[in-house]
């Protein structure tokens, strides 16, 4: 065990293993990243593994981008091998509105330079021979987002960034952080202190208890996201694009010759982690497969396949992470108000994984720094968006923000 430390990096999911390979790379002194359980073994592992570039707002579709570019070159970047799929992107609209919104995503992304145009529903058959067109109004494509195994992600940063000379510390629980004159002065553990002047937090669920433990606020909820893979398909090929569609909040795309089906329920389980035990593992958390069974039905004129599923189509893998949703629907990322060297990094609002490339090379710059690489300011913890407001409101909010992912104008999905 350490007793000092530049930098500790609490969590080591998609985002804490990418901001300690980014810190281990481009800093002289030390780092360390430490995590109650096994490294990269909570949400991030169990996350669906696909990337989409044109997101809500420029800077988010800004750092999707350099996700996927550092995604391309994370072999050469980190020295870990990455096997990723880009099959592109389709995203389909069955309604008037989401017709108007694909729109604006594509002028948004043209607008920085992301390859996205609309393209007929017989060329996006073509693209996903599952697909039916009956009912479609528009479809978009995006040729460069990609798919990968999401494990690849975490395990390489980490292992990249220990043999940068980053300190790995597994099954170390945080207990304390312990703030001096109004900064981080060391973090204790359940097995002893570090001395440190900067703390990120990427605990992921447990990401707003590890703040607290400084007086630090930081509100998000974790809300418990499913995704199944069936057993092999005849036809599923590697190659065949993401689909993904709007009203239904639904997303497939291949998977080791069968098909991952997931999507966002209207009434998601939420979790209070200072509810649970300490021993409380992303594993022990139930599922329940008939959401699943009910957000295919939503997709039934598209994606027919699933309906023979417990039938002719067997469950080969069903899946479930914590992701953490925040009442604004943005990123929690940067330095909190509340205590001098204490960064966030989570608030993933279920795009962490494939997003974390780019947060964590942004995140490291502005702590070595000491100035944000870009104008975050709409991810600071402390922002109007992100403020204190009573838990039941909260919950609300952050409920509405994972029911509406794929929508940009919040109603109801059809039950």
């Amino acid at each position: 065990m350490i007793s000092e430390s530049d930098i500790v990096v609490v969590g080591s999911g998609a985002l804490g293993s990418s901001v300690a390979f980014h810190l281990a790379r481009e800093h002289k002194g030390s780092v360390a990243l430490l995590d109650k359980a096994d490294l990269a073994s909570q949400t991030s592992p169990r996350a669906a593994g696909l990337t989409s570039q044109v997101r809500r707002s420029d800077l988010m579709t800004r750092l999707a981008m350099m996700a996927v570019r550092k995604i391309e070159t994370f072999a050469r970047d980190t020295g870990e091998r990455l096997v990723y799929h880009q099959s592109g992107a389709l995203k389909i609209a069955r309604t008037a509105e989401h017709e108007a919104q694909l729109a604006a995503e594509v002028a948004r992304g043209r607008a920085v330079g992301v390859e996205l145009d609309f393209v007929s529903p017989s060329e996006a058959k073509r693209r996903m021979p599952f697909l039916e067109t009956t009912g479609i109004r528009a479809v978009t494509y995006s040729p460069t987002d990609l798919y990968l195994d999401p494990a690849q992600i975490p395990v390489g940063y980490a292992r990249a960034a220990e043999c940068l000379g980053a300190t790995m510390l597994p099954h170390t629980m945080v207990r304390a952080i312990e703030v001096k004159n109004g900064a981080v002065d060391r973090v204790v553990t359940d097995k002893g202190a570090i001395r440190c002047s900067v703390v990120v937090d990427a605990a992921g669920a447990w990401a707003r208890q590890v703040a607290a433990l400084s007086g630090a606020h930081a509100p998000m909820v974790p809300t418990r996201h499913q995704l199944l893979i069936t057993e092999p398909i005849a036809g599923v090929e590697p190659t065949q694009s993401i689909t993904r569609i709007i009203d239904a909040n639904v997303y497939v795309r291949p998977d080791h010759g069968g098909l991952m089906l997931g999507g966002y329920e209207e009434r998601p389980l939420q979790y209070s982690m200072s509810a649970l035990t300490s021993s409380f593992d992303i594993k022990d958390m139930p599922l329940d497969l008939e959401i699943l069974r009910a957000l295919a039905g939503r997709v039934r004129e598209q994606l027919p396949i699933f309906a023979k599923l417990g039938g002719d189509i067997r469950v080969r893998e069903h899946r479930g992470g914590l992701p953490t949703m925040t009442a604004d629907g943005e990123h929690s990322v940067g330095p909190v108000p509340e205590a001098r060297g204490l960064f966030v990094a989570g608030g993933c609002c279920v795009g962490g994984l494939s997003i974390a490339p780019a947060v964590g090379e942004v995140l490291a710059q502005w702590i070595l720094t000491g100035e944000a690489p870009m104008d975050l300011s709409s991810m600071a913890p402390g922002r109007a968006g992100a403020a204190r407001r009573d838990e039941a409101e909260l919950q609300e909010a952050c409920r509405l923000q994972y029911a509406h992912h794929y929508w940009e104008t919040p109603h109801a999905p059809p039950g």
